[in-house]
């Protein structure tokens, strides 16, 4: 299987258009922006994702494997998620290889407009539930769980 390590030119203005959307509170789809602070500067960085929800826990995954976002959540182990005007802290586990095909199943059911991007990078051959979760080892994945407010 081959991996791109970049978006295309395409992705990137769609990246933009649905950052904007969100951030003057008109989402769309499932989709989420997630910010992250950069592992070497602290800048915080957005992008958009499309969680997966299986028991009330969100899931996060991304068919550019080695995309700037998973390093940094790597690093960070923190982010927010926003939908339209609402934010939420999270922790970002990264999820076990061994866990991931559960989660992967439900993807193409919960996001089908995000298969594509599995297809061209070459993580799935076919938009079923058994390819994506063979895609499992090759996935970055993380749970978005809510960070607890301190109280003052």
């Amino acid at each position: 299987m081959t991996t791109r390590r970049t978006i295309t030119r395409k992705d990137r203005v769609r990246n933009r258009v649905v950052v904007l959307f969100h951030r003057i509170g008109l989402p769309f789809g499932p989709m989420q922006l997630l910010t992250v602070p950069g592992r070497r500067t602290g800048i915080p960085r957005t992008t958009p994702v499309a969680p997966v929800t299986i028991h009330g826990a969100t899931y996060i995954c991304q068919a550019y494997p080695r995309a700037d976002w998973v390093q940094n959540a790597r690093a960070a182990g923190r982010g927010t998620l926003t939908r339209g005007r609402e934010t939420r802290e999270v922790d970002l586990v990264e999820v076990p290889v061994a866990e991931r095909g559960v989660v992967l199943r439900e993807f193409p059911a919960q996001n089908p407009r995000g298969v594509g991007a599995f297809l061209r990078n070459g993580l799935v051959h076919e938009p079923t539930a058994d390819a994506f979760a063979a895609a499992a080892p090759a996935v970055p994945m993380f749970r978005a769980v809510a960070r607890e407010r301190a109280r003052g």
